[in-house]
């Protein structure tokens, strides 16, 4: 027996070999119902994973961020499985789950449109309708190799492994990729899926390779809770500030330059030269000031007194002399000693002499 740690500090025994899900069901059916993955001393795995040793366990349903990351990262396996169906000489590349939803990218010949979306979200929930069984089965490379080898961005994630990292793959249905996980049991209870739009990416975020079709959706398990998220999406529109900086003349694009290089309008261009006055102004100011404070900081409360009235009150030498009721060849020499002071500090003269005033 092993014993396993959970999230309130209970602690369970469980059969040695026991996967994360056993250990769910032992707890409750209807926790195990609702778990999409699981944190195994801090680490997210699948709810397949065996359990061999003591360790600390979490369950995480959908309501957790890795929940929804399991769920979401197998809709985007789903995605892929549809567009292999529709465009079977399309080549996939990688498809993660990200904040809100997920994204899958891939090589075609033209650019994903709006009528293909449609077509591949229908495939997508036909799939899900299926309720095909989700297997995780690991390969050698030399085999992982040869099972891909129709699929030149798989082959090359593979290289690009280390000797002995564990070469893991999902099959869903009759479609399989490469995957480290996790990924949920079943796909039944996932209920809401919605394509968002399609957009070009670099193959690994390099400009100097080749740019493949990207295709961005979300899922949640229940239909509300999609169409809350699609009228949060719709409202943000409203203040999206590429719709609003066109409406105010702030700034324009245009195709030739690309639509991720805003043109500025005049009133854009004055925006942007006094934000960036005041950004130069703030950062000096604020540098200027933690210098100073450092500076005054080596100094004795005496010192400190002289080098203010001196340089930031701008009072003479005879002046000082009659506040503080000392000599003026005193105040000479303490505001010498002062200096002196302060470039042990590796703080220059000259900088109390600017900035000091």
């Amino acid at each position: 027996m092993i014993k396993i740690t959970l999230k309130d500090g209970s602690v369970r025994e469980a059969a040695k070999g026991s996967s994360i899900l056993d250990v769910a069901k032992s707890i409750s059916e209807g926790l195990a119902r609702n778990a999409q993955c699981g944190k195994v001393n801090g680490e997210v795995k699948d709810l397949r994973t065996i359990l061999n040793e003591d360790c600390t366990l979490e369950i995480c349903t959908f309501d957790s961020k890795e929940g929804k990351d399991a769920v979401r990262h197998s809709v985007s396996h789903v995605l892929a499985a549809a567009v292999k169906r529709l465009f079977p000489e399309a080549k996939i590349a990688i498809g993660p789950s990200i904040e809100n939803g997920f994204y899958y990218d891939f090589d075609t010949e033209k650019a994903f449109s709006a009528e293909d979306l449609v077509k591949i979200e229908d495939e997508m929930r036909k799939i899900i309708k299926e309720n095909p069984a989700i297997e995780r089965f690991e390969l050698p490379r030399n085999e992982a190799l040869e099972l891909m080898k129709d699929e030149p961005y798989k082959v090359e994630l593979i290289n690009d492994l280390a000797e002995d990292e564990i070469i893991s793959f999902y099959k869903i249905g009759d479609f399989t990729d490469l995957c480290a996980g996790p990924h949920v049991m079943s796909l039944k209870n996932i209920k809401a899926i919605k394509l968002l739009r399609s957009a070009g990416a670099y193959w690994k975020g390099d400009e100097k390779n080749k740019m493949l079709s990207r295709i961005y959706g979300t899922a949640f398990l229940k239909k509300a809770d999609l169409d809350a998220h699609l009228e949060a999406l719709e409202e943000a529109k409203k203040r999206d500030h590429n719709k609003l900086g066109r409406e105010l003349g702030i700034f324009t694009t245009d195709e030739k330059v690309g639509q991720g290089l805003p043109l500025f309008m005049p009133k854009g261009a004055k925006i942007f030269q006094t934000l960036q006055r005041w950004i130069e102004d703030e950062e000096e100011r604020r540098n200027y000031e933690k210098e100073v404070e450092n500076l005054l900081n080596l100094l004795t409360n005496k010192q400190r007194e002289v080098i203010y009235l001196r340089f930031i009150k701008a009072l003479s030498i005879q002046e000082i002399s009659e506040i503080l009721n000392i000599t003026p060849k005193s105040v000479r020499k303490m505001i010498y000693r002062a200096i002196e002071r302060m470039q042990q500090g590796k703080i220059e003269l000259l900088f109390l002499l600017m900035f000091l005033r």
